[in-house]
């Protein structure tokens, strides 16, 4: 069965040592308390025979224990936290509105606090945020061909010495040739499997990873060296259809994606994910199968090796690659995950209702 859970002595280790790789694998009930909690719960650890391990919230839930207050096990991974979603709105409603720590706090924030939760979450504090984001959107109006004076003004800027330092800093280049700087809007989009982080350009999206995935920081170096590109936090149109479409998967109500793709990948490596997106939905292959598809059999490894560089995941599903035996090889997102996009593809595959 494609939700059966590992070994019991396997599933206790990661609950002792609150290993996050098995979020979305298993939750435990507590029998001595009836609660039931994430595996990275920071509740003092119960003993082995305390404890009834499953693969669902819900299957947990209908056993009859009741969510951990502290580790809330009903929520999303990567959910923004309720304390600060009114002011992150506000904050997208004036992206060039410059925050101090008063405003924050008449919002009912503590500015320490939201710092705390920035630099845990994105590595950054939240005024770093907020500069990033206003210098994405004073790029993006400066490739639309607006003047360099007013975009500076209009966001924030006091001089326009100070808004161009400010541009070298972030492209690397005077501010009058930043204009030609491409530009990759980096958010987060939270799924069931935890959350993930997508990059757009103008031309679509060209990066969708899990944020704990081991490669992250090497893929997110080379789609900029290739690209020639700068990160900057933001959403594009892309974000937002790719977001949606992501919903509508994770609900089975989705077997194909539409929303376009900028690939950044060699010549071969882009026969092979196109390759990998011709795979049907509710179905695997071999990587030997997968060679021979895009007409090179004898180029196993390579293709091994270009599914493992695949850096938009589940759009370009190398999920649906298994060994030669049918066994789960590799995945950059975890085994888990890439069991439970099986399964969840498994389930769906008799009903398809967007394409």
């Amino acid at each position: 069965m494609l939700n059966e859970l590992p070994p019991t002595d396997e599933l206790y280790r990661a609950l002792v040592g609150r290993d996050a790789s098995y979020e979305g694998i298993f939750v435990v009930g507590v029998t001595s308390t009836g609660i039931l909690c994430r595996p990275t719960c920071p509740a003092r650890k119960p003993l082995p025979q305390n404890v009834e391990y499953f693969p669902t919230v819900r299957e947990g839930l209908m056993a009859g224990y009741r969510p951990c207050k502290r580790c809330h096990p009903l929520r999303p991974l990567g959910v923004t936290p309720d304390w600060m979603a009114g002011l992150l709105d506000e904050v997208e409603s004036d992206p060039s509105r410059r925050w101090k720590d008063a405003d924050i706090r008449a919002a009912g924030v503590d500015p320490a606090r939201l710092r705390r939760w920035f630099k845990a979450h994105h590595d950054m504090t939240f005024q770093g945020y907020l500069r990033l984001r206003r210098l994405g959107m004073a790029l993006g109006r400066m490739q639309a061909g607006e003047p360099e004076a007013k975009v500076a003004y209009e966001h924030g800027y006091e001089s326009l010495s100070g808004f161009r330092d400010a541009m070298q800093k972030l492209t690397g280049r005077p501010s009058g040739a930043s204009g030609d700087v491409t530009l990759i809007h980096l958010s987060r989009i939270v799924t069931p499997l935890g959350p993930m982080l997508a990059g757009a350009t103008e031309h679509g999206v060209c990066l969708l990873e899990f944020v704990d995935r081991r490669m992250l920081e090497t893929q997110l170096g080379l789609v900029q060296r290739r690209l020639k590109a700068q990160f900057v936090p933001g959403r594009n149109g892309f974000t937002d259809t790719l977001e949606g479409q992501l919903t509508e998967y994770f609900d089975g109500k989705r077997s194909a994606f539409t929303v376009p793709l900028h690939l950044v990948g060699t010549p071969f490596q882009e026969q092979v994910w196109k390759g990998l997106r011709a795979i049907p939905y509710g179905e695997t292959r071999s990587y030997a199968a997968q060679a021979m598809s895009i007409g090179r059999p004898s180029a196993v490894r390579a293709v091994a090796r270009a599914n493992g560089d695949n850096r938009i995941s589940i759009i370009i599903p190398c999920h649906r690659v298994v060994g030669s035996d049918g066994s789960l090889t590799g995945y950059g997102g975890g085994l888990w995950r890439k069991r439970a996009l099986l399964a969840l593809e498994d389930a769906g595959s008799g009903v398809r209702t967007c394409v």
